[in-house]
């Protein structure tokens, strides 16, 4: 599938000619440099004027007078490719870039040209450009190129690699977010496939099932894949835990279920040592029995295992509220937001945190600010619904937080 060409052509065009007038003009004999000047500079007006045609008159006479001039033959082969001739276009840049292999930008274009021309070398020249672009625009459609070559080629894990970068570049462009999301479902699935294939009875694969039942909302069912889990391999990395996550879920007031799940996690001490997220277990399950002060030391460790662990950040704020020590509880509270900026609980807490903490104005931003988030979350949801799509539970945890107790 070929990647849609999301950037608007004529701002392409534009700033993409612009950008390679920029080179310099050491290829030029000095008694016409300034006749060369002169035409570039026609060159680029008539490029902002959009008239194409006249430009590229301007670039013919400078090679003329200076037949190896790069630029010159870089501009006409941007010009040729918007104009859609791939063949006069990789021409010129070819010409380009054996006068000054250097051009980055121009490698880059002509990796997109031979694409359309459906030429081998097209992977060659988009894989070494990308690694060098720092042109935002540009680095962004030679990465789409480069991840649409690879997915033709059926490369799942080249492409996802692509994706990754390009999403780590510009995070809120929807294109790249549309095609992250289908290189990840389908690499997702194709990995699922291979699993149930060479290994349906395996612990893993119930562990799969058991993880997809969770974000399907059927705890239940889940707490019986886990145990088949356990029970073909007992000391598999990670079962304890997620098994303890969904005995407590499905019943958190239960004592019986916090016994469980209470053992679940000192099974998962006993093989792998202790982490950040089993303390925010261990907390939440003495939270729940009403045990505040060990429920607030656990909390604490999980913070030294990890001061980016958000459960650690919301349960120390509090206990931290509970002291009536909201100046010190919000501290907390920006940290847990910084981490995860929509949830919706840090938000709530940090409203009544400002309240509490005489900063009214503060505190009806944030809680505007809930209000937002909530509307997207519901909008997502609505998504969600329409494509049949199962999610793992969000709820809101508000005015009734994580560990089942009401906000005050």
């Amino acid at each position: 599938m070929r990647p849609a060409n999301y950037v608007v052509q004529s701002l392409l065009t534009s700033w993409l000619v612009l950008c390679l007038l920029g080179f310099t003009f050491a290829q030029s004999g000095a008694s016409h440099a300034a006749e060369i000047r002169a035409h570039l500079h026609k060159a680029a007006e008539y490029l902002k004027a959009k008239d194409p045609n006249a430009a590229v008159n301007e670039f013919n006479s400078v090679l003329a007078l200076d037949p190896k001039n790069p630029e010159a033959y870089a501009n006409l082969g941007v010009i040729a490719f918007f104009q859609g001739d791939f063949q006069k276009a990789s021409q010129n840049l070819r010409k380009a870039l054996a006068i000054n292999p250097a051009l980055v930008k121009t490698q880059a274009v002509l990796g997109i040209c031979q694409r359309r021309l459906g030429d081998p070398s097209a992977r060659a020249l988009l894989e070494k450009s990308f690694a060098k672009l720092t042109d935002k625009p540009l680095r962004l459609q030679v990465g789409m190129e480069l991840a649409g070559l690879y997915e033709e080629e059926g490369d799942l894990g080249a492409t996802a690699a692509v994706m990754h970068s390009l999403v780590d570049l510009d995070p809120d462009n929807v294109n790249v977010l549309f095609m992250a999301q289908r290189v990840y479902s389908e690499l997702a699935d194709d990995t699922m496939n291979k699993l149930a294939v060479l290994a349906p009875g395996s612990a893993r694969m119930q562990q799969v099932i058991a993880q997809h039942l969770v974000n399907g909302g059927d705890l239940k069912g889940a707490v019986e894949h886990y145990r088949k889990a356990l029970q073909i391999d007992p000391r598999l990395p990670g079962l304890h835990f997620e098994l303890a996550e969904a005995i407590l879920e499905m019943a958190p007031s239960d004592a019986g279920a916090q016994a469980e799940a209470e053992r679940e996690l000192e099974s998962s001490v006993a093989m792998e040592g202790n982490k950040a997220k089993v303390e925010c277990e261990f907390a939440r399950i003495a939270w729940l029995q009403g045990q505040t002060d060990q429920a607030f030391a656990r909390y604490q460790k999980a913070y030294q295992l990890n001061p980016n662990e958000v459960q650690a950040q919301l349960g120390i704020a509090k206990f931290l509220m509970k002291q009536q020590k909201a100046q010190e509880a919000i501290t907390y509270l920006l940290m847990a937001i910084q981490s995860d900026p929509l949830n919706t609980e840090a938000h709530y807490h940090l409203a009544q945190a400002y309240q509490r903490a005489q900063m009214p104005e503060k505190a009806q931003r944030e809680l505007a600010l809930l209000s937002e988030i909530r509307k997207t979350k519901a909008q997502v949801e609505e998504l969600y619904h329409q494509m049949n799509i199962q999610r793992k539970p969000q709820p809101d945890q508000t005015p009734e937080d994580a560990d089942g107790e009401k906000v005050e």
